[in-house]
């Protein structure tokens, strides 16, 4: 892709309503425009972006035995008015009629709808289980949106739903997202910690949200510091084999993590958290990443989800909901990776995997080997933004420091009179002159490395 030819909208000043560090770099880097409050247009390289996130969730949560499937984002209010939400929601939801009167609104989350349409095919216990996922644009009214896209009405939303015949069964489904959300957020680059969760009205103890540590974090958490050493379980993992997954579940949840609702609510989170000697222990900011918990018959129970047992009888469908925020992610991720001079993205979601810049467009030597950069490593399925623009040096390095590509690639006059080319790493700084087939063979060696 040839910069001159793209459209990036780049903003040399720091925007005055921006209030953290991510909103403020999305902004500057060309990834969002504001149309009302809270809600945004995503310009071309946040696109990039948020579809490599969405690539990433897509592929762990098939991995994990979820099925994808879209519903829409307008629903009809009473399904909501048979489970009894829909008076109870509040201010947030956004309500409207259609032409005929008929009262509907604009998804917040997909619980009865996905209840609706599993009532109407599943009929036996032989059918499950079952976790059907989409993702969709949710919509809710908060009362201040603020921090860019980490809190806005409008979102992008992967929301799982499991069904299953019995309390064990779903515990077995807990489990295996459980686990996807910790590969998920691995992938993404970023260390989350898994914590105990308040499940407010819904009840029950079982809830928890995946928290980075960051100090624009919405929330104070408490946690040991033997998360910091824990390994992601790997590509590998068998999500066929329950005890496999049960036991990575009890390594990630016996350290003590909680969120401050849960340190404020329980006394006896309270004193466990005072017990720990304070060098085993970290009190910080956190975001929430991801939220799964189980319901039980919540829904299936006023909807009249049933299922045909092994024993003859008719059985509720117990559940749990699972949900991450693609977009919340693209913030959570510039909040744990950047610097001074911009973005620093994990390489596996980076808009482009390598950024070209020309020193001196119309050089034929520059020119020449430019082509040849943005050729070779096209054709390997690298992603190469070409900065053949006629900005000065200053510029040219300045927007390539803050949109964050991983890997820059030099070409100036100097070294390509003599065939070489210079290649900066963006997370570390470090530079190295090499021959051109050289920079093609180690940025392709390097992309190979990723997977």
């Amino acid at each position: 892709m040839r910069l001159s030819r793209y459209f990036l909208p780049i903003l040399k000043e720091n925007p005055q309503e921006a209030e953290i560090v991510s909103h403020r770099l999305m902004l500057r880097a060309g990834m969002i425009r504001q149309q009302a409050a809270g809600i945004y247009s995503l310009l071309p390289m946040g696109l990039r972006v948020l579809d490599k996130i969405n690539r990433i969730v897509r592929e762990e949560q098939n991995r994990a035995g979820a099925i994808e499937i879209l519903m829409p984002t307008i629903q009809s209010a009473n399904l909501w008015r048979e489970s009894g939400r829909y008076e109870a929601y509040g201010e947030e939801m956004l309500r409207l009629k259609d032409r005929n009167g008929r009262e509907m609104l604009y998804g917040p989350t997909n619980e009865e709808m996905v209840t609706e349409i599993v009532r109407s095919y599943v009929k036996s216990y032989k059918d499950l289980p079952l976790n059907l996922y989409h993702i969709q644009w949710k919509f809710r009214d908060e009362r201040r949106p603020r921090f860019g896209v980490m809190r806005g009405r409008e979102f992008l939303m992967k929301d799982a739903y499991s069904f299953d015949l019995d309390y064990e069964a779903s515990r077995a489904a807990y489990n295996r997202m459980f686990v996807s959300y910790l590969r998920t957020f691995a992938r993404l680059g970023l260390k989350s910690i898994p914590m105990r969760a308040d499940t407010g009205p819904i009840g029950g103890n079982l809830s928890h949200e995946f928290i980075v540590l960051a100090d624009t974090g919405e929330s104070q958490v408490f946690c040991d510091k033997a998360f910091m050493g824990f390994e992601t379980p790997g590509a590998d993992v068998n999500y066929g084999d329950d005890a496999e997954i049960a036991a990575i579940v009890d390594t990630w949840t016996t350290p003590f993590a909680a969120t401050d609702e849960i340190y404020d609510k329980e006394e006896g989170a309270r004193a466990t958290w005072d017990a720990m000697p304070d060098e085993g222990k970290t009190s910080a900011r956190g975001i929430e990443v991801g939220h799964i918990f189980h319901f039980g018959t919540k829904y299936s129970e006023p909807m009249g989800a049933k299922v045909l047992g092994p024993d003859g009888k008719e059985h509720l469908l117990q559940m749990g909901s699972y949900g991450i925020g693609p977009t919340r992610l693209m913030a959570a991720i510039i909040e744990a990776s950047h610097d001074d001079a911009g973005i620093i993205w994990p390489a596996s979601v980076a808009p482009f995997d390598v950024v070209v810049i020309n020193m001196k467009p119309g050089d034929a030597a520059c020119d020449a080997i430019c082509a040849t950069l943005e050729t070779q490593l096209g054709a390997v399925g690298l992603d190469v933004l070409h900065d053949d623009t006629d900005n000065r040096a200053g510029a040219k390095f300045a927007t390539a420091d803050l949109i964050g590509v991983p890997v820059q690639v030099i070409v100036g006059p100097r070294g390509a009179a003599s065939g070489e080319v210079e290649i900066k790493q963006r997370k570390s700084g470090d530079r190295e002159m090499l021959s051109l087939d050289a920079a093609i063979a180690k940025l392709v060696a390097q992309a190979s490395a990723r997977g």
